[in-house]
């Protein structure tokens, strides 16, 4: 198990709130890192991807980094602005 595993354990255990709330928040998180590394695949800057989905480079900037609560249709907005297709799997 990796050090960093053992530590996200043992924090777990230690702090219930932070148990309870991990794999939603780490869900987001991991959203978040996925949307922005599709838009560095896609050789875009924020600005950029902002200007093609009529936004504001903030508004890009929060969906990569806290991406909690994002509609499907901005959802679908961002991915398509990157040529992308959104696919979601109920597992």
């Amino acid at each position: 198990m990796s050090d960093l595993r053992l530590y996200v354990e043992d924090r777990k255990r230690k702090d219930l709130e932070l148990a309870e709330n991990y794999e939603d928040g780490f869900r987001e998180f991991k959203l978040g890192v996925l949307l922005k590394q599709a838009r560095e695949e896609a050789g875009l800057t924020q600005e950029e991807l902002a200007r093609r989905i009529n936004t504001k480079k903030t508004a890009i900037s929060r969906i990569e980094n806290h991406a909690e609560d994002i509609k499907l249709s901005t959802l679908d907005k961002f991915v398509n602005a990157l040529g992308k297709k959104l696919k979601i799997t109920v597992a």
